[in-house]
């Protein structure tokens, strides 16, 4: 692991959005890992450096030029709206209606505007790609997709360059086929 994502790492652990123990996820499957990064969100100085390294990787597949940050409703909003600031970029968001993305409150986006998708954490990709749509649909041009997460450990992939700073993938276990280390502690469900 080198510098970065080891600092990314103690960012995590320290604002307690990465946990260890045993954890039953919103799916009913069991964990000795849980991701919550609205805790890492509500640490300010901790959001302006994850936001700082995801600009320096964003750099770092070339100069994609982005006018606009196009965040998804919720999870997105707080790193979004950073990274935007920190680039001098527009900011906007998409927020569910009707179990769907759709941007309200009178934002567009201008034909061809260079659009940033950011999202949290990813894990199927569901949200990145209802904004990739949003993006299309709405007339911009969406030059790349930056999440703080990639749950999917790298294998997800998308129509624009992806970036993120970590990518995790934690296994996960049936009640009945969990390891004995795992049953053996007490059991938490943190909701999502």
């Amino acid at each position: 692991m080198d510098a970065n994502q080891q600092e990314i790492l103690d960012i995590f652990m320290r604002t307690r959005a990465l946990l260890r123990g045993h954890f039953v996820l919103r799916s009913g499957l069991h964990s000795g890992h849980y991701f919550q990064c609205a805790q890492v969100c509500q640490n300010m100085p901790a959001v302006t450096r994850l936001a700082e390294l995801l600009l320096a990787k964003l750099k770092d597949i070339g100069g994609l030029g982005f006018t606009t940050v196009l965040a998804p409703a919720m999870g997105g909003l707080v790193i979004g709206q950073e990274v935007a600031r920190q680039a001098g970029a527009r900011y906007i968001f998409a927020e569910k209606e009707n179990d769907r993305l759709v941007l309200r409150r009178g934002f567009k986006f201008t034909p061809g505007e260079r659009v940033l998708v950011v999202e949290d954490v990813v894990t199927r990709g569901g949200r990145v790609l209802e904004s990739l749509e949003i993006v299309k649909q709405g007339g911009g041009h969406a030059v790349a997709v930056a999440m703080l997460v990639d749950r999917s450990a790298g294998t997800l992939r998308f129509e624009v360059p992806a970036v993120s700073l970590l990518e995790l993938s934690f296994p996960t276990y049936e009640a009945d086929k969990m390891p004995a280390e795992l049953a053996a502690l007490p059991v938490e469900k943190p909701g999502s």
